[in-house]
């Protein structure tokens, strides 16, 4: 029995990958980006796991996994990131976001969390979408308050089914003292499981 206690704190590093491909075949990527400074981090999933009854006995127990919602309070996001992020558009230009009616693209978001060992884990989400980022506005005075922005993701399953565990996938955490990667490699594009994984020979 394991009896370590263990918490996480601390959160940084949040990137962001643009969707190309997701098939049987395989699941592709554009080159990571970074999002923001980022201070808070929740993750919620939909689940459940209810007993259905038969002959006045619970007979067998359903289980369901739904879609994820993540929600981050970042620093103030970049226009061209914005644009990247909500399918709105840039003009590179003049540096002008178009609030149009954008279609939102699927997305990979990466970040680094630890425990309260100090111990770093690597985590990538695989497929979502962000809504567009909320923010307040309010007159300045001669203190110091300031406001970011809020940033909300739906992630879903992959389609691709990965070889290393035969099932698709909603994200990777990877300890970063085992994994085998360093950040650099970990976040140079999105790690997926079949890149960590690997299974002994059955003998």
């Amino acid at each position: 029995m394991n009896d370590t206690i263990k918490e996480y704190r601390g959160i940084r590093g949040l990137v962001a990958a643009l969707l190309k491909t997701d098939t049987a075949d395989g699941i592709t990527y554009e080159a990571p980006f970074s999002v923001a400074g980022v201070s808070e981090l929740t993750k919620e999933t939909e689940s459940s796991s209810e007993a259905h009854y038969y002959d006045n006995i619970p007979a067998v127990i359903i289980d369901s996994v739904g879609s994820d919602t993540v929600g981050v309070n970042v620093s103030a996001v970049p226009l061209s990131v914005v644009a990247k992020l909500t399918g709105q558009t840039f003009d590179e230009t003049t540096g002008t976001l178009v609030d149009d009616e954008g279609v939102a693209p699927y997305v990979a978001l990466g970040y680094i969390t630890e425990d309260t060992d100090g111990k770093e884990i690597y985590v990538w989400r695989y497929k979502g979408k962000f809504s567009r980022p909320g923010s307040s506005h309010k007159t300045k005075d001669s203190g110091t308050d300031a406001n970011g922005q809020e940033l909300t993701y739906t992630g879903i399953s992959t389609t691709h089914k990965f070889t290393s565990t035969g099932k698709k996938a909603m994200g990777i955490n990877a300890p970063a003292d085992t994994c085998g990667k360093s950040e650099a490699d970990f976040f140079a594009d999105v790690m997926k499981p079949d890149d960590i994984i690997t299974r002994n020979p059955e003998g």
